[in-house]
């Protein structure tokens, strides 16, 4: 649609396509104040410099159409100030622009002629320059890096600053003496990125209307962030652009955890036919890699070798992350084959649409096929192309207007026009000029402007972009992507950056099948509840471990797990710890209801033969078991079983105490009258007759009763002990389960808690010594074997306790001791107790003072001996 437009104008103005043209004369104009121009209006791959021995002049033939559209631009933005009323009222902008065929070595001349006296070719030495007035008031250009950190330098060169500029409105303290900014030219750049630019120290008078690159860098590490393209190449041509943007590139990738498996630099186009040096191995190495993304941060002509190369051999479709300098090349984007290569996006900062211009370029086209037009500007030359630069640009005299025509949109148009109106704005500041007009004075010389470019606001076509302390303007970036129509790539936005990325899914397209999004990673996406064990130098490539129960997964990132605080608890493969419930004995558990289930049979059995006992209190059978100690025996059997209520439920102090003392004391009292019970079996057995009747006395009534005090004395003083020196804890075990805290009582010392056992178990073995080895008699209830099988039912309680309570888990440790507590108050019922039950109820007939007192004949070692027992084989039922 251009390319029509523009060929019925070419019919209507009656231009020969093909007809010398006077654009090289259209580059200059007169005027108040002058801007220089360095622009790369040809192409450097003729120019010869490497073969070149003398310092003569050089020459680009090939003409470069960007660099022709940037010059009309600066040239637009003259004419629209000049025409204007407001901004510079009775002045007059002249621009004197000239090619610098995008070598440093072709631009130091014109560089020369702008630090010339006004009106003569030579610069003059002084000690102050503070009068000196140039041939130019600043600087417009250049557009490539490389030639602006020459050009740069040299016109700032004189300055040597120390100290980094301020973040304030003013310029830096350095540059406030007049004498030293006298030294200072200023310079606008509409293209030159570099991020070295920006230090104030080395080029105090840089501007630009461009981003730094460090924007766009940043730009493209968050877009490979948002896609999780962790695992990536990256190229960058051998210049300054590609060196410097390479390395801001991978600083800041490495930063945010982004990988480059290779990378490489790419050496200049010269003469003689591309040559990529190690990126042709490096290529090879990602096509055959899991790499499905390369970043490429070079000039057009290096990117142009890159992917002749890359379709020469086939190489696989790969995803481009472009840098600006070659998104938009038409000479890329015209490359044979390069639908193949994949899909291309990058960044492009965003501009202000001129729709004006076009008509401005065709205007100019077709003036300077207007021979009288030409005419007259040969004879208003200002005279030095022949003597000192030759002429400006020769090959836009040859330029096809269909070419030019064809890059009218280039996205850098917008930043040379701005350039100009960055000048206009300083200029109208120094002159303090108003809406009449600008006041008479001296005419400002090029440092007078820096003082006022500082932090300026300044508006271009209607949007407004201000210069940081570092000379920069801020503008935000659109991401676009290649879309092909017609073997020609057409460029759609799908994204923004401004300081956040925003991207528009639905708008991408890509080379994979299905148009799948691409993957590019070393190592698969850990799952939840997984770390990275990394293998290798690259962060990217790893495997994949579980955290374990005890650890979770902090930060998706994270290469270690992280181990949950003690009162926490994790499963395996966590993102998070829960907190520890609290366990203990509760009383709702199945083992604790069983256990009161038996506590209730048990305790019932002691409270029946106790009330058997009471209401047989007079009987042969219960005066012969002890009478009123059997009874106090049995109510201390119903006590042990009461300890056992001290279990169940949450620890505390109190119970914890209380649960050794409500079972050690009770268990005493029953055990004192059963060793008192022994001891007269054993006196009436073993004894002589002489002592029987003697100790008898002493093992009945008071005496008896003190025995069982003195044991429950020496007990309670045990127990007393052991409570204040080694009182068991109330603790909270974080370690033994796994997602709960047990809560338990915790024995201070084993040995003292053994000691308290020992009263008891001295007074069970010396009742199981004292009946052991009693002989039965005819005619009499045995009671020593009832003694006997209580006190091993007893021991074996016990020491099964031992064994039983080291092997099962902690959890286990109370229940284990309530049903041994219980097993061995059954035990003594069942040996000793419940057969005399048996008698009382069912063989009354045997409860007689002979069977069980011993006041028949056939007693022949007295009377007193007693005992339960088994029925004897001499006596008839």
């Amino acid at each position: 649609m251009l390319g029509l437009t523009f060929l019925g104008l070419v019919a209507a103005l009656g231009v020969r396509l093909g007809a010398p043209l006077c654009l090289s004369q259209q580059l200059s104009l007169p005027g108040d104040y002058i801007l220089g121009g360095l622009f790369p209006l040809g192409s450097a791959e003729d120019t010869g410099l490497g073969d070149r021995m003398q310092p003569n002049a050089t020459m680009c033939t090939r003409l470069s159409v960007p660099g022709l559209l940037w010059a009309l631009a600066v040239m637009m933005a003259v004419e629209e100030i000049n025409n204007a009323s407001t901004l510079l009222p009775g002045l007059h902008l002249g621009y004197d622009l000239f090619d610098t065929c995008s070598e440093p070595v072709v631009a130091m001349k014109p560089s020369l002629v702008f630090m010339a006296k006004a009106g003569s070719r030579s610069i003059g030495a002084y000690c102050d320059y503070t009068q000196y007035q140039p041939r130019v008031l600043a600087v417009i250009g250049p557009h490539s890096s490389e030639v602006a950190l020459v050009t740069g330098k040299f016109f700032s060169f004189f300055l040597m600053p120390q100290v980094r500029p301020l973040p304030t409105s003013h310029p830096p303290a350095h540059l406030r003496s007049p004498s030293v900014r006298s030294h200072l030219r200023l310079q606008v750049s509409y293209g030159a990125t570099t991020d070295r630019l920006s230090n104030r120290e080395t080029f105090p008078s840089f501007f630009r209307t461009v981003p730094s690159d460090r924007v766009q860098a940043t730009a493209m590490v968050e877009l490979l962030r948002e896609l999780r393209w962790n695992w990536v190449a990256a190229v960058g041509s051998d210049d300054e652009y590609g060196r410097q943007g390479l390395s801001l590139f991978s600083s800041l990738a490495n930063a945010k955890g982004i990988c480059i498996a290779y990378e490489g630099l790419m050496p200049l186009p010269r003469a003689g036919g591309p040559r990529l040096g190690s990126v042709q191995s490096l290529l090879h190495q990602v096509n055959h890699s899991s790499v499905q993304v390369v970043v490429v941060f070079s000039s057009a002509h290096a990117t142009y070798s890159l992917f002749s190369y890359t379709i020469h051999y086939k190489l696989s479709p790969k995803v481009w992350v472009a840098s600006e300098a070659w998104l938009t090349s038409s000479l890329v984007m015209m490359l044979p084959g390069m639908e193949r290569v994949g899909t291309v996006l990058g960044f492009l900062h965003q501009g202000a649409e001129m729709p004006e211009f076009r008509s401005y370029v065709q205007t100019r086209l077709a003036q300077a096929a207007e021979p009288a037009y030409c005419a007259s500007l040969e004879a208003g030359r200002l005279g030095l192309e022949e003597h000192v630069v030759r002429p400006r640009c020769p090959q836009c005299d040859r330029a096809s207007p269909e070419n030019v025509t064809d890059g009218l949109l280039y996205h850098q148009t917008f930043a040379a026009y701005a350039a100009v109106y960055s000048v206009a704005h300083a200029l109208h500041k120094a002159l303090l000029c108003n809406s009449s007009g600008c006041p008479t004075q001296e005419p400002v010389r090029p440092w007078q402007l820096l003082e006022n470019m500082y932090n300026m606001s300044f508006r271009a076509y209607n949007r407004t972009l201000q210069f940081d302390t570092s000379g920069n303007v801020d503008l935000a970036y659109d991401l676009k992507l290649w879309v092909w129509r017609d073997q020609m790539p057409m460029l759609r936005t799908v994204g923004s950056f401004n300081g956040s990325l925003e991207l528009q899914f639905s708008n991408m397209i890509w080379h994979t099948p299905g148009n799948q999004e691409p993957v590019s990673q070393c190592s698969r996406q850990c799952r939840e509840g997984q770390v990275r064990r990394v293998k290798g130098f690259h962060s990217c490539c790893y495997d994949c471990v579980d955290c374990k129960a005890g650890s979770y997964q902090r930060h998706p990132d994270d290469a270690l797990c992280s181990k949950c605080d003690q009162d926490q608890w994790s499963p395996d493969r966590s993102t998070r710890c829960f907190p520890r419930r609290p366990r203990f004995l509760a009383w709702g558990e199945p083992a604790v209801l069983g256990l009161l289930l038996l506590l209730g049979i048990v305790l019932g059995l002691v409270l029946l033969v106790l009330g058997l006992f009471t209401w047989h209190r007079d009987s042969p059978l219960v005066q012969a078991a002890g009478g009123p100690r059997a009874c106090f025996g049995l109510a201390c059997l119903g006590l042990v079983c009461l300890s056992v209520l001290l279990f169940p439920g949450r620890p505390s102090t109190a119970s914890c105490m209380g649960q050794q003392l409500l079972l050690h004391l009770p268990l005493t009292g029953c055990l004192s009258t059963l060793f008192l019970q022994a001891a007269e079996i054993f006196v009436g057995s073993e004894l002589p007759p002489s002592w029987t009747n003697w100790l008898h006395s002493r093992l009945r009534g008071p005496w008896a009763w003190l025995v069982v005090l003195l044991a429950m004395l020496a007990e309670a003083a045990l127990c007393s002990w052991y409570l204040a020196v080694f009182p068991p804890m109330v603790i909270t075990n974080w370690h033994v389960l796994p997602t709960e805290a047990l809560v338990h009582c915790r024995v201070s010392s084993w040995i003292s808690f053994g000691v308290v056992h020992a009263t008891n178990a001295m007074l069970a073995f010396l009742c199981f010594l004292g009946t052991f080895l009693v002989q039965s008699r005819p005619g009499r209830y045995n009671g020593a074997r009832g003694l006997t099988f209580a006190m091993l039912a007893y021991f074996i309680t016990w020491v099964s306790y031992i064994p039983l309570f080291a092997n099962v888990h902690m959890v286990s440790h109370p229940p284990v001791q309530m049903g041994t507590i219980l097993f061995c108050v059954l035990g003594i019922l069942a040996t000793f107790h419940l057969p005399k039950c048996y008698l009382l109820l069912w063989r009354p007939d045997l409860n007689t003072p002979e069977f069980f007192l011993g006041g028949g004949p056939s007693d022949a070692r007295g009377q007193g001996s007693s005992g339960v027992g088994e029925e004897t084989q001499g006596k008839n039922k």
